[in-house]
């Protein structure tokens, strides 16, 4: 059942920004993925995470995806040469649990629509370079569960799309186009495949997640090849560093959004071992309408301050005075003592009203 899922990993990796020449438009931003003819692959969520020290990035990635492709290649280019392995998709879960929003209690005197009397109803609920081809150089191989794992090198996209083309896995022109930038800054590449005895594996939900290791003196999250994408894309990145991170520019799209930045406090476990030496985590959210506008990758700064960033999900409660809503022992005291002051009112008034005086004595009759 993991080897499935890990190989779902892979393929979905690399189906997802080919897939637009044969199916729906999609655009990963940590890479190419191409599926076969006549398949079909699209990504419902993408989480990643990138760890990064001065020295050396971490990018750990999950996709959930739907579609019938059997038969995928994923592309990735990094700055420098990386080593792969499959990750702990426990580290995700512990992700959404620290950045979860913080639940607090906001009282509030009057009803509101489903408190009575508004209410209806009252129910309540690194390997060694390998010696250099003339265009495309395989510096390493391995087998990862179910996948194929190549760790490459190109001087130029065109002899990356012929490696590929080798390998069972057309290579669309324009992502051609897209990988020539790469190229020209001297990147490396990781691509993955599915073994040849595991074929006939549709690719769908959750995937096991990889893990890439690379040298690198700036955090960098690869997003360029997302411009191909004819779909509105989303973005949802954690960031494990030694101080709070922020996006230098918002490459194309909406700033993106911090919905959290704080110091982890002995997390332990998957993301324990990940933020080891990188305890600050910040967690960015993007969206990209249009991405054709997607100008390059994302480089991660250090923010101006290390400022904590929580969100905060209320629960609203109405004032009660032993069981009873506060506006209600309210209205009925007001009641109450509205009527005294009418009863003293009319006391008033009556103790102030004129006294008519007695009627007049007659005098009594004289005698016989």
């Amino acid at each position: 059942m993991r080897a499935a899922r890990t190989l779902s990993v892979v393929l979905t990796l690399l189906g997802i920004q080919l897939t637009w020449l044969i199916s729906p438009a999609w655009a990963c931003g940590c890479g190419a993925m191409v599926v076969g003819p006549a398949q079909q692959l699209a990504v419902s969520d993408e989480q990643s995470v990138l760890r990064w020290d001065g020295r050396q990035e971490q990018i750990v990635m999950r996709l959930t995806v739907t579609g019938d492709a059997r038969d995928a290649a994923w592309i990735m280019p990094v700055p420098h040469r990386a080593t792969v392995r499959l990750a702990d998709p426990a580290v995700f879960g512990q992700l959404a649990r620290a950045i979860a929003p913080v639940h607090r209690t906001r009282h509030h005197f009057w009803p509101r629509d489903g408190e009575w009397p508004f209410d209806e109803h009252t129910d309540g609920a690194a390997a060694a370079p390998a010696p250099a081809q003339p265009a495309v150089g395989v510096v390493g191989r391995q087998r990862l569960g179910p996948f194929d794992v190549a760790r490459l090198t190109a001087t130029d996209p065109a002899a990356l799309a012929t490696w590929l083309r080798a390998n069972g896995f057309p290579l669309p022109a324009r992502l051609k186009t897209a990988l020539a930038p790469y190229v020209a800054e001297h990147w490396e590449y990781v691509a993955v495949r599915l073994a040849p005895d595991t074929a006939g594996t549709a690719l769908r939900g959750a995937l096991d997640p990889l893990h890439l290791t690379f040298a690198a003196d700036r955090a960098v999250y690869p997003m360029r090849l997302s411009r191909l994408a004819t779909t509105p894309q989303s973005l949802g990145l954690y960031v494990l560093a030694a101080h709070r991170m922020e996006p230098a520019t918002a490459i194309g799209g909406p700033p993106p959004r911090t919905v959290y930045a704080g110091r982890l406090t002995a997390p332990g476990g998957a993301l324990g071992t990940l933020a080891r030496g990188t305890p600050y985590l910040t967690a960015l959210t993007q969206r990209f309408p249009r991405p054709a506008r997607i100008s390059g990758d994302h480089e991660l700064r250090r923010a101006a301050t290390d400022t904590p960033v929580q969100q905060v999900s209320y629960d609203d409660e109405l004032d009660r005075v032993a069981g009873v809503p506060a506006w209600l022992l309210t209205a009925g005291v007001l009641a109450v003592l509205l009527a005294a002051a009418a009863g003293a009112v009319m006391a008033v008034r009556h103790a102030r009203r004129p006294v008519p005086p007695p009627p007049p004595v007659s005098p009594p009759p004289p005698p016989a």
